[in-house]
């Protein structure tokens, strides 16, 4: 078992220069479950303190609102890492993370996690960077939320969803496709009004869906209706 959780941490992007007599030593001190879809991996407000580490599968970090209604705040892949809030700070979850297909996760206690950032300190730099990042997109998605429409939402959230897939023929690719619901989930709109923006995108020749990627065929002409709005444009 060790020698598989041993392979299995060396994906972890987070852990990627360290030594693997560090990576084998790190998963014998990690707790490892499997957990099945929408099963919860984390609950929000539990005094749980683990840095949680995605070895294989998809998790989603949500929250509900008193109404029962989701937002959701980012979905993490095999290789990613969530819960060092509370790692850090010792305060309680600040939301829910529930797999999305069946998820291997490996938990590392706060004890092992402070070991883990003094002994590497090349690894406290990526957190803060990580760190760091959420905290733009966190800003962005406000000022959104408090000057956007809904349609502009949803128009500021694909454009999101498009940067990593982006090509040089300004194009974009998302995949896998993302269902209305959730990007309605985190933009505060509903599912009726993202179908809509689709469809307008598509009759505007900006918009394509193919088996297996939503495309992005004009890029620059996405970007130009959310900057147009947020005012940066020329």
């Amino acid at each position: 078992m060790a020698e598989t959780e041993n392979a299995s941490l060396a994906s972890i992007e987070l852990l990627s220069d360290l030594p693997a007599k560090a990576l084998e030593d790190l998963s014998k001190r990690c707790s490892w479950r499997t957990f099945q879809i929408n099963e919860q991996v984390i609950d929000r407000q539990s005094d749980s303190c683990d840095l949680c580490f995605i070895v294989k599968g998809r998790a989603r970090v949500v929250n509900y609102s008193l109404s029962g209604r989701e937002v959701t705040f980012d979905d993490r892949e095999g290789g990613a890492y969530f819960g060092e809030l509370a790692a850090l700070d010792g305060e309680p979850r600040s939301a829910n993370v529930v797999a999305l297909e069946e998820t291997v996760v490996a938990s590392l206690s706060q004890e092992g996690f402070h070991d883990l950032l003094h002994n590497y300190p090349q690894v406290a730099v990526r957190i803060l960077r990580n760190l760091a990042k959420i905290v733009r997109i966190s800003t962005d998605r406000i000022m959104d939320l408090s000057t956007f429409g809904a349609n502009n939402r949803v128009h500021a959230e694909l454009l999101r969803l498009a940067k990593p897939g982006m090509k040089d023929d300004n194009t974009a690719e998302i995949s896998p496709i993302p269902i209305h619901g959730d990007i309605a989930s985190r933009v505060s709109t509903t599912r009726e009004t993202v179908a809509r923006v689709f469809s307008d995108l598509t009759r505007e020749g900006i918009l394509q869906r193919d088996r297996d990627a939503l495309v992005i065929l004009d890029v620059e002409a996405l970007t130009d209706i959310v900057e147009t709005v947020r005012g940066e444009s020329d």
